[in-house]
């Protein structure tokens, strides 16, 4: 994610404006787990009410009536800002109740303004090719026990002594809780978004006080471990994990500083990070990205090499590709859409048709 657009709130003194920019904020990075950018309204928006100069019921007109009257082009962050003023208002409100019901209905309030099935569990089975699997899927719930499997898991976890986990036990059963339930993956889509708000007013009804911003800067590091958490290959002697999941865990209730980096999740990366007590240094940790098991020729892992050391989180479209390359329009698309097969790309909006971002 880019740079906190909230920043300036970071050292806030008041306590109102530090929840706002933590649900703000939290509410703009969820959106990443599918890929959507917000708009820049949005954020000039946000900031009208963090600083108190208008209610979120306020906010949600303004961008209601902003969607009225934008061009096609404009539209394309529609989903991400509606969805985002959705998150911060639940995010907002301390009401909750833990049920099956409850996350439905957070499914149904998130997005009603955006999918005719809110709150409605699919009717059918889903695949997701992910990157982090080399194209393969996790084996999602079954359309027709959607409901008592959730109900189940959600009963089970009512009857949770937590008197009784040491903080390694309680970390590790809240990761296995969370995979179980995103495993399920009631709707079509907004499955993550709709997780992570339940589990973090879950963990309120803990007593967990979040405000820092996990969610925010590494969302789709935590769909990820939610991704190999479920993800079983024998053959290849690939089996389910919790421990990425577990980092993120440790970092977002004890503040942990674990090295949170998504390529550490591909099933063919070979070295393991460390829990780390202390902050990576920056100035000394080079990224670096791996294509070594993916069916590519070697000229076009060279070409997604020197595009990615150019461009690193920088946006792109295909005139970077053919400048950087000097490759031809049709050659530069092509090599666009395999690193869009490979997830090795994300697309992104608000910056114009066909820009992406390296997924890494």
């Amino acid at each position: 994610m880019k740079k906190d657009p909230f920043i300036e709130y970071l050292k806030e003194k008041d306590p109102s404006k530090y929840q706002k920019k933590y649900s703000w904020y939290t509410a703009i990075g969820l959106q990443k787990v599918d890929g959507l950018e917000t708009s820049n309204y949005l954020k000039e928006v946000a900031k009208k009410n963090i600083e108190g100069e208008i209610t979120l019921s306020e906010s949600e007109k303004l961008i209601t009536a902003y969607y009225e009257q934008t061009t096609k082009f404009e539209k394309q962050t529609e989903e991400a800002d509606k969805v985002a003023i959705k998150i911060t208002q639940l995010l907002a409100n301390k009401a909750f109740t833990f049920s099956a019901m409850e996350y439905l209905n957070i499914h149904k309030f998130l997005f009603a303004d955006v999918y005719t099935y809110a709150g409605t569990t699919r009717n059918y089975n889903i695949t997701k090719k992910e990157w982090i699997l080399n194209g393969d899927t996790v084996i999602y719930g079954n359309a027709s026990t959607i409901m008592e499997t959730l109900k189940y898991d959600i009963e089970q976890e009512k009857n949770v002594d937590y008197s009784k986990f040491s903080k390694e036990g309680l970390i590790k059963h809240l990761s296995r809780f969370v995979a179980d339930l995103w495993q399920i993956h009631p709707f079509g889509e907004g499955n993550t978004r709709t997780t992570a708000v339940f589990l973090i007013k879950y963990l309120r009804t803990l007593g967990f006080d979040l405000t820092n911003d996990l969610f925010a800067e590494n969302a789709l590091y935590f769909r990820n471990a939610l991704v190999r958490a479920n993800y079983n290959n024998i053959s290849k002697q690939i089996f389910q994990t919790n421990y990425y999941l577990e980092l993120f865990l440790r970092n977002l209730l004890y503040n942990e500083n674990n090295i949170l980096l998504n390529r550490y999740l591909h099933v063919d990366y070979k070295q393991k990070p460390d829990i780390q007590t202390e902050k990576p240094d920056i100035q000394t940790e080079k990224p670096d990205i791996r294509l070594d098991n993916l069916s590519l020729i070697n000229k076009t892992k060279q070409n997604i090499i020197k595009l990615y050391k150019s461009l690193k989180t920088k946006h792109f479209g295909r005139k970077e590709v053919m400048e950087i390359l000097n490759l031809s329009p049709s050659r530069s698309s092509e090599l666009i859409k395999q690193m869009l097969e490979f997830n090795l790309v994300i697309p992104i909006t608000g910056f114009g048709k066909g820009k992406y971002i390296f997924n890494l």
